[in-house]
C-alpha cells in the first residue's frame, strides 16, 4: 500500500526497478547531497507522523483526486533527476532525449482516446484545457459566429469561461437536463442557430457521475457544422473513449484524475477537419503555437504512463470498481429507507456514487465520518455552503440537495474499504436521524409537504 512504499522510499529503496535507475547514476556531489536530503526530509516527514499516532481517513474520493499510480512515478523519477533537459532544446543529446520522452508520451495519450498524437495539446490540467477550448475556438470565428451551448451541470471552470465569452458580448445558451441528469437531444439540437460556433457538454459529471451520450451529440454537430467539445477529465482512462467514433472536436484531459500527477493534463484539438484557436498565452509557440511555455516533460512522462497503464488495465479496473459500487449501494439502502440514488441508474459511471440521505444534513455526516474522506460535492466548490447547482439543476429538493454525500470509488480501493464505509454511514445516518424532529415526524405518518411552516 501507500504507507509501505512511502517506508520503502523512506529507506533509500525504490520500487519498481527504479533503484537502479535513479540512484546509481548519481555521482555529483551536488546530487548526491540532494538525493540524501530527500531521504533525509522523509524520514522526518515520517517521524512527525509516527508520533502524532493517528491513522489517516479511508479514501473515498476518487473524482476529486486520485493517488498517483506507483509504475507512473517509477516512469517519472529518471526525468526528474538524470534527463533533466529542455524538451525545446535541438542542439545536444540532453534536448533530443527529453524530446523522445515527451513525444513518447503524446503517443500515449493519443491511443488512449483514438487521436493522432499531433492533436494533443500539453496544458496544466483540464480547467486550462477547458479555458482553451471554449475561449479559443469562440474567439476565433467570432467575426462569423457569436453563440456558444453549454449545460447547466458543467464543471464550474466551463460555465465561467462561458460567463467571460457573455461579458464579451457573446451569446451563451445554457441548457437544463431531465432529471435523470441526461441532455435532451432534441431540445439541444433546437437550440442550435445559424451562429453557433461551439456546443461543450461533460463527457461524465464529476457530481452525480451521469455519462451524457457524447456519440450523439457529436453526429448532431457535425450535421450542422457546430464544433463539439467535451470535458473527458472523469472518463478518460476508466470508460472507452474513441475521438473519430464520436466525432468530438476537442476533448480536455486531467491527468491526476486517472491516477497520473497534479499539473498536467491535454486537449485533443482535431486537425481533420480542422478546428481552429485563438491561444490563451503567447511566447515561443510550442505546442503547435497553441500554448506557448516549456512543456515539463517528468510530468508529460506521468500523463504518458498513467494513459498507458490506464489502456491496459480499463476493462479490469471497471469491473472491480463496479462491483464495489454496486456492493456498496446494496449495503446501504438494504438497510436505510429513504436514500435516493442522484442521476441516471443506467447512463453512468459506476465509480461516482451520489446518494441523498433523507432527513440528515449532509455536512453533519461528513462530520461524523472524519475517519472516511468522502465529500457533498465538487472539489472545486466544497468551501461553499449552497447545495450543489448539479443536483439542483436535476431537480433536488433543497434539503434532499443538502443531504447528499459523493462516495468516489477507484482502483486502489478494497472491499473491507467499501464495507468499513458503508457499516459506519448506516450507524451514523440512524443516530442522526433519531436526533431529527424531522424524521420522528415521518415515522408518525405526517406529511411534511402538507405542513405549512412559519418564521419567528
Amino acid at each position: 500500500g501507500p504507507r509501505e512504499i512511502f517506508d520503502l522510499l523512506c529507506r533509500g529503496a525504490v520500487f519498481g526497478g527504479v533503484g537502479s535507475s535513479f540512484l546509481y547514476p548519481i555521482k555529483t556531489s551536488r546530487l548526491s547531497f540532494c538525493c540524501c536530503f530527500s531521504v533525509a526530509a522523509a524520514e522526518l516527514i515520517k517521524k512527525h507522523d509516527l508520533e502524532k499516532d493517528e491513522l489517516r481517513p479511508l479514501y473515498m474520493d476518487f473524482q476529486a483526486t486520485t493517488p498517483m499510480d506507483p509504475r507512473v512515478l517509477d516512469a517519472m523519477l529518471p526525468y526528474q533527476v538524470n534527463y533533466y533537459g529542455n524538451p525545446h532544446s535541438r542542439t545536444h543529446a540532453y534536448g533530443w532525449e527529453s524530446e523522445s520522452a515527451m513525444e513518447l508520451a503524446r503517443k500515449q495519450v493519443a491511443d488512449l482516446i483514438g487521436a493522432d498524437p499531433r492533436e494533443i495539446i500539453f496544458t496544466s490540467g483540464a480547467t486550462e484545457s477547458n479555458n482553451m477550448a471554449i475561449k479559443g475556438v469562440a474567439r476565433f470565428y467570432q467575426t462569423k459566429k457569436r453563440h456558444v451551448i453549454t449545460t447547466q451541470t458543467e464543471h464550474k471552470c466551463v460555465l465561467d469561461s462561458c460567463r467571460v465569452l457573455e461579458s464579451e458580448g457573446f451569446s451563451v445558451t445554457y441548457l437544463p437536463v431531465l432529471p435523470n441528469g441526461l441532455l435532451d437531444l432534441e431540445l439541444l439540437e433546437a437550440s442550435i442557430r445559424p451562429d453557433t460556433s461551439l456546443i461543450s457538454v461533460m463527457t461524465v459529471n464529476n457530481e452525480i457521475g451521469v455519462k451524457q451520450p457524447i456519440k450523439e451529440i457529436g453526429q448532431i454537430c457535425r450535421s450542422k457544422g457546430v464544433f463539439l467539445h467535451t470535458d473527458a477529465a472523469q472518463a478518460v482512462g476508466k470508460i472507452p473513449v474513441d475521438v473519430a467514433d464520436w466525432k468530438v472536436d476537442l476533448m480536455s484531459i486531467s491527468g491526476h484524475k486517472l491516477y497520473g500527477p497534479k499539473g498536467v493534463g491535454a486537449l485533443y484539438v482535431r486537425r481533420r477537419p480542422r478546428v481552429r484557436l485563438e491561444p490563451l498565452q503567447n511566447g515561443g509557440g510550442q505546442e503547435r503555437g497553441l500554448r506557448s511555455g516549456t512543456v515539463p516533460t517528468p510530468l508529460a512522462v506521468g500523463l504518458g504512463a498513467a494513459c498507458s497503464i490506464a489502456q491496459q488495465e480499463m476493462e479490469y479496473d471497471h469491473d472491480r470498481v463496479s462491483m464495489l459500487a454496486n456492493r456498496l449501494v446494496q449495503k446501504i439502502t438494504s438497510e436505510l429507507p429513504d436514500v435516493i440514488m442522484n442521476g441516471d441508474a443506467v447512463q453512468r459511471y459506476a465509480g461516482c456514487v451520489n446518494l441523498s440521505f433523507a432527513y440528515v444534513e449532509g455536512e453533519s455526516l461528513l462530520m461524523a465520518l472524519k475517519d472516511v474522506a468522502l465529500s457533498s460535492g465538487s472539489a472545486c466548490t466544497s468551501a461553499s455552503l449552497e447545495p450543489s447547482y448539479v443536483l439542483r439543476a436535476i431537480g433536488t429538493d433543497e434539503d434532499l440537495a443538502h443531504s447528499s454525500i459523493r462516495f468516489g470509488i477507484g482502483r486502489f480501493t478494497t472491499e473491507a474499504e467499501i464495507d468499513y464505509t458503508a457499516e459506519k454511514c448506516i450507524t451514523q445516518v440512524s443516530r442522526l436521524r433519531e436526533m431529527s424532529p424531522l424524521w420522528e415526524m415521518v415515522q408518525e405518518g405526517i406529511d411534511l409537504k402538507s405542513i405549512k411552516w412559519t418564521q419567528h
